[in-house]
């Protein structure tokens, strides 16, 4: 089952979802800042993007900012990334959509075609 992390006031999550239902596409709806990713999930997704740990963050949230993410990214471990964005959903670019066999963050309708397989 397609799961998809959101934010109800996040216009490309809201795009993700509308193309989803517009496809008829069955997917589970998981409020990201309440239920962040799973280290699981995390872990698979990053793999997808062949390590791009900053793809797997929101660099232009807030939290990001505050927490000087930017300066700080590169020399992140893979745990201490995961902790980050296990604890604050605020940081996980969204939407975050996973599968069994594959995963796409941020919404680009090309990206969400090739990966899924429409």
């Amino acid at each position: 089952m397609l799961r998809v992390y959101s934010y109800k006031g996040c216009d490309s999550c809201r795009k993700a979802l509308k193309w989803l239902k517009e496809r008829n596409i069955e997917f589970e709806n998981l409020a990201i800042r309440e239920t962040p990713p799973k280290r699981d999930e995390l872990a698979k997704m990053l793999s997808y993007y062949q390590g791009g740990l900053s793809r797997l963050f929101n660099v232009s949230g807030g939290d990001y900012r505050a927490l000087n993410l930017k300066d700080k990214i590169s020399s992140l471990s893979e745990k201490e990334a995961f902790d980050l964005l296990g604890k604050n959903g605020n940081l996980v670019k969204r939407p975050f959509a996973i599968w069994a066999t594959g995963g796409v963050v941020g919404f680009k309708e090309t990206e969400w075609i090739e990966r899924l397989g429409f």
